[in-house]
């Protein structure tokens, strides 16, 4: 929505308070302002992209007292710069750190001076599934979303901001409990607290991760359960039952993996003089009739026909 230049900075002033919770904004771009933000609601938990000019936030004991949803606020910073305070406390954020703030502490941050990007997560403190006053500790560490657990939050939050066409509506709640497990595990991760989080939660994490070691390595032809359970220190009965909860197994879900990205390079026009054995080399398949059968099972046609 574009609105006239000197009503934006005001309606950005709005659009905040009911994002987050209601703050004290201020800039040096207020005249005209620039700003966009989208929603993604997940049942409880609200994921929002946005671009904004310069911007301070000021969240004071006065505001708290008004009103406190009693929400943790993350932010992955996609582009751009900027601090945070707590009274004597004062972190310096950069591009793919997450930051972390709450509702129920007086703050102040700075984004800027040029316009940043960021995934916001609004979550309330009762889906974080760690005790309160060790959860609250978090807030003000360095969070690194380049690695790590932070890394996995990060790269669900880019590929969910990025395209929601895939999923359903009822799918929200499934969603919003993926991300809140992830900021748990992220949390107990900063706080070296794995053993406080629930084994519901650190299971889902954990086959996140496995998921996504897989999808790094679909091109390896000798990826097998075997190697995914050594890689991550567990044994190949505790994966089995990883997969086992979601009604699939190891092996059909990189063989599922393998076809997909198969499928999607078939169909690229700047891949049509790549061969179709050198397709399903590059995504794992060492034999080229093996390939052609698993593609017509799953498909109903052969590669051919998708080329």
């Amino acid at each position: 929505m574009d609105l006239p230049r000197e009503d934006r900075f005001e309606a950005w002033v709005q659009r905040m308070g009911r994002t987050h919770a209601p703050m004290q904004l201020s800039s040096d771009r207020a005249a005209n302002y620039r700003g966009r933000q989208r929603l993604i609601e997940l049942a409880d938990v609200t994921v929002w992209p946005a671009t904004f000019d310069s911007l301070v936030f000021r969240r004071t004991q006065r505001l708290i007292r008004q009103s406190d949803p009693e929400v943790y606020h993350l932010s992955f910073l996609v582009q751009g710069n900027g601090s945070a305070t707590w009274g004597r406390q004062e972190v310096a954020y950069r591009t793919s750190d997450i930051h972390i703030s709450s509702s129920s502490r007086p703050f102040e941050i700075s984004a800027g001076p040029e316009p940043v990007t960021i995934i916001g997560v609004e979550i309330p403190r009762a889906l974080v599934a760690l005790p309160a006053s060790r959860a609250d500790l978090v807030i003000g560490r360095q969070t690194s979303g380049r690695e790590g657990v932070g890394g996995l939050l990060a790269q669900f939050l880019v590929q969910l901001a990025s395209n929601t066409g895939p999923y359903q509506p009822q799918d929200a709640p499934r969603l919003g409990t993926v991300v809140a497990d992830l900021i748990t595990a992220a949390f107990a991760h900063t706080l070296d607290a794995d053993l406080l989080m629930p084994p519901e939660a650190h299971g889902r994490v954990l086959l996140l991760s496995i998921k996504a070691f897989i999808r790094r390595h679909l091109g390896d032809p000798e990826l097998t359960p075997a190697l995914v359970a050594a890689a991550h220190h567990i044994s190949r009965s505790r994966l089995y039952r990883l997969f086992q909860a979601e009604g699939i197994t190891v092996a059909s879900y990189i063989r599922d993996q393998r076809l997909e990205h198969a499928r999607r390079d078939l169909a690229d026009p700047a891949l049509r003089a790549m061969q179709i054995n050198a397709v399903a080399a590059r995504w794992g398949f060492s034999r080229a009739a093996d390939f052609t059968r698993a593609f017509r099972t799953a498909y109903g046609v052969p590669p051919s026909e998708v080329r």
